[in-house]
């Protein structure tokens, strides 16, 4: 299963916003869009993952739903982002299509080892930096961070990063060892910019393989 290296995580003031913020971002060329809405009833959320699901189908556009896996199962979406304080993987696992993935949330080293042995698609490490508007109380990492846990994992596990990243941050990051990431603001400030990141992010593993062949 390939995992695109650019992730939309949806924005917006108002459902309503969200599903038109997906429509830019699809537009716009972006190939993962997580539906990043919280705090919805089940019944509301599920009549908004089914409008997202098919903003996304149109644009074949893959779409993963924030915490409810049973709604990205009904959705038919291509699978769902779980946080920490969500059930785990493998709970997930047994009601997913076997073609759904799994994306899960990360912080520390273990926390990395935990989802791979529990066999997680991809893992959103962060905070890349502080996030004014996330009630996240877990440490910041920045660059030095994802360094030191990428050096040791060493996986196949896609591990994405996320948490305030912008454009500027893109080559630096990269050089870490993570194998993509997850925007939030800087992409619903300009939705533009994902041909940017996305330029930058395939400079980058251009670069990897140049220096891999040699």
């Amino acid at each position: 299963m390939i995992i695109p290296k650019l992730h939309y995580i949806s924005q917006g003031n108002s459902p309503k916003a969200h599903l038109e913020n997906i429509q830019k971002a699809c537009t716009s060329g972006i190939e993962l869009v997580q539906l990043g809405l919280k705090d919805v009833t089940d019944k509301k959320m599920l009549k908004l993952a089914q409008e997202a699901r098919e903003i996304t189908a149109h644009f074949q556009t893959r779409l993963i739903i924030n915490d409810h896996y049973k709604i990205a199962k009904d959705v038919k979406a291509d699978g769902v982002y779980l946080e920490r304080k969500d059930p785990t993987p493998t709970v997930a696992r047994n009601q997913l299509y076997t073609w759904q993935m799994i994306g899960s949330a990360a912080n520390t080293l273990q926390d990395c080892e935990t989802l791979i042995a529990k066999e997680v698609d991809y893992i959103c490490l962060g905070p890349f930096r502080s996030v004014a508007t996330e009630n996240n109380l877990s440490p910041v990492l920045g660059l030095n961070g994802y360094t030191a846990i990428t050096d040791i994992l060493k996986t196949d596990t896609p591990i994405i990063g996320v948490g305030g990243i912008t454009l500027a941050d893109v080559t630096a990051i990269m050089k870490t060892g993570i194998a993509g990431l997850a925007v939030s603001d800087e992409i619903t400030r300009n939705f533009d910019s994902i041909r940017i990141f996305n330029q930058l992010l395939n400079a980058s593993s251009t670069e990897e393989q140049r220096y891999t062949f040699k």
